[in-house]
């Protein structure tokens, strides 16, 4: 087995002592700190009880008993750690309407069906929707945010187009060595390949009693965002891993060696790197997985894997008998896999002979998400009566934005 040598940690705020950090957090990374602890002594007697041929069965579900508690505050420290820095960037938090007027008059609108003043019609749409005003656009967005994996980590862009390509640089500028009065004959020139990132339409359609929306001051922007949030988060994280890139994004594994948009990028197919084990994950395989991105993408690299992944991570040691998952000692800081920040991304597959549990690199490079300006939301007060349905769209697109910052691990030997 190699041993781990010294990696560059990726580029991860910490908090200020200034910073107001809750109690709780604190609390939660102590007792963080002492269960993983726990955690390291009763693996090491379970692996030595192995080695001895005694009994294991009641060692080894003390150590899943360990490492479950460890998930969950490691959740918890990761959930608030993302709702603070959302915070201070400004999602989630308190906006000033930027367009008060609109935004009174739509808010009008949502709770009565009365129509849009004449005066504010910019809210009307060819086919009788309502473009929503820019506080309530915000606030979904925000929310997608702090609950969707892919987009606290990947590049996020925004059009009022219906489409987004790019042009990717393919190589083919030419060069040669001349003496002092040699000609200069012309060299070659870039080439230039246009791609496309595909996307879809995506829809919520939650439902509020008109009595409630009459006799309460329902906060229809907190409402529908809080309603819109789950599904659109669920089928966005699930389409930026695996979707299929017909009428929604392509995602992130269809780009991988032998994927099925494994040619489409003009620079080729994102690398996969052997774990070493037919059906199992080892501490060897993740240090090729890091050693095999170049060093120009390490500065803001990261692991993203599932929970379960994780568990089977947590396990694994360096050559000198020390755990390459480290918990979280510092306020602000995520947990690491051999100096690496990791994400949890539900939407990944679990370790198991020839799939790719585990995805590492720079995800601001690599991967591309598309946002079409505008969320829409058409008021139904007649399909569910005596329920006021709220048709929530938004036009979303995501696809691999460049395979070299980005590398995955298959389970293979």
């Amino acid at each position: 087995m190699q041993t781990l040598r010294p990696i560059p940690r990726g580029l991860i705020r910490v908090f200020a002592e200034s910073d107001p950090v809750p109690a709780e957090l604190r609390q939660a990374i102590e007792t963080m700190n002492k269960t993983f602890a726990d955690f390291r002594a009763e693996h090491t007697k379970q692996v030595d009880d192995i080695r001895k041929g005694l009994p294991s069965a009641d060692q080894t579900a003390k150590v899943e008993a360990i490492s479950a508690s460890i998930d969950k505050l490691q959740k918890e420290i990761e959930d608030t750690n993302i709702k603070m820095a959302a915070a201070q960037m400004g999602a989630g938090g308190n906006h000033t309407p930027q367009d008060k007027e609109y935004s009174d008059a739509f808010t009008s609108f949502m709770k009565t069906g009365n129509e849009v003043n004449a005066a504010l019609n910019k809210g009307v749409a060819e086919e009788g929707g309502y473009v929503t005003p820019i506080e309530w656009d915000r606030t979904i967005l925000d929310k997608l945010v702090l609950v969707s994996p892919m987009r606290a980590i990947a590049a996020v862009q925004t059009t009022s187009r219906a489409g987004f390509s790019k042009l990717v640089n393919v190589g083919g500028t030419g060069s040669g060595w001349v003496g002092e009065t040699d000609e200069r004959p012309e060299t070659g020139t870039s080439q230039f390949k246009p791609f496309a990132f595909p996307s879809g339409e995506i829809y919520a359609n939650p439902a509020a009693t008109q009595q409630i929306l009459d006799d309460s001051e329902i906060n229809l922007e907190q409402f529908i965002a809080g309603e819109v949030q789950t599904e659109f988060a669920k089928q966005e994280g699930l389409a930026f891993v695996s979707g299929n890139g017909t009428k929604k994004p392509a995602g992130l594994l269809t780009y991988v060696t032998g994927g099925a948009n494994a040619a489409a990028h003009p620079l080729g197919a994102i690398q996969l790197i052997n774990s070493g084990a037919a059906a199992a994950l080892t501490s060897d395989g993740l240090i090729d997985l890091i050693y095999s991105l170049p060093s120009a993408f390490t500065g803001n690299a990261r692991f993203v894997m599932n929970r379960a992944t994780q568990g089977l991570a947590r396990k694994l040691k360096d050559g000198d008998g020390n755990y390459l998952w480290q918990p979280s000692y510092v306020l602000g800081q995520p947990a690491t896999l051999a100096g690496f920040p990791v994400t949890e991304m539900p939407d990944m597959p679990n370790a198991a002979a020839n799939a790719v549990p585990i995805m590492f690199g720079d995800f601001k490079q690599g991967y591309q998400i598309v946002d079409r300006i505008g969320i829409r939301v058409l008021r139904d007060p007649y399909t569910k009566k005596p329920y006021v349905l709220f048709y929530t769209t938004k036009r979303v697109g995501g696809g691999l934005l460049n395979p070299e910052p980005l590398r995955g691990l298959k389970i293979s030997a």
